[in-house]
């Protein structure tokens, strides 16, 4: 299911920064799925469904390159995904094998998906970057996926960076990496996050005045009852 544009639109004025607050204000301490780094610095943020994929340790009678011409492969999960999906990936944070190269990130931008992200790394890096797809991911290795990893699924739930990831969840990604709202929370988060980001916006007015951290960050009763005041937030 798509976004709602409004919503995406709000979430993508948002840091993820300031959306790990509110989501830690809601009792969620794991959302920021480590390892996950843009491949290159000025990818703008962005905000999509997550279409997860996952990968588990390689056993050397699956693992094979005969392998990706199989249904259950890493290709037959790239013709799935929905335009303007993330997909996130499970890669068990391996270092050493390469879960998408070129030729596989030129098809994802193809077929318009927004961005990759997982807890792993590329290959063919030049390769990667020259197709234009937004990455985020924790470097690049030479050897291909098969020689560290088995492919077994998509679409179900995963582990990205620690971090627990269903189909559908909602993934924020920006120069701090990956942050993943649970679909059930979205519309709470998406209220409070815009509040949040107002408050932020105004107190760092007031540091750059002059005025001192305590009490400011976070904001007691009297600088909260300004904030309103002077912004005409309820």
């Amino acid at each position: 299911m798509q976004l709602d544009p409004k919503v995406k639109d709000i979430l993508a004025a948002i840091s993820t920064a300031t959306l790990t607050t509110v989501l830690l204000k809601k009792g969620l301490r794991n959302v920021w799925m480590r390892g996950t780094k843009p491949i290159r610095s000025g990818q703008p943020r962005l905000v999509a469904r997550a279409f997860t994929l996952r990968f588990v340790p390689a056993r050397e009678d699956l693992a094979t390159p005969e392998s990706w011409s199989s249904p259950k492969s890493t290709r037959g999960a790239i013709e799935d995904m929905p335009e303007g999906c993330i997909a996130v990936v499970d890669s068990m944070g391996v270092q050493d094998a390469g879960i998408f190269g070129d030729i596989l990130c030129a098809r994802m931008a193809k077929k318009n998906v927004a961005a990759l992200v997982t807890d792993g790394v590329v290959r063919d890096l030049a390769g990667v970057l020259g197709t234009g797809l937004p990455v985020w991911c924790s470097g690049a290795a030479a050897p291909p996926s098969v020689a560290g990893l088995t492919f077994v699924d998509w679409q179900q739930p995963i582990g990205c960076g620690g971090v627990a990831v269903f189909p559908g969840d909602v993934v924020v990604v920006d120069d701090d990496g990956a942050v993943l709202i649970p679909a059930a929370l979205l519309d709470d988060v998406v209220a409070s996050a815009a509040s949040q980001e107002a408050l932020e916006v105004w107190i760092m007015k007031q540091v750059e005045n002059g005025q001192a951290l305590p009490g400011l960050y976070p904001p007691n009763a009297e600088n909260l009852a300004r904030y309103k005041a002077e912004t005409g937030q309820k």
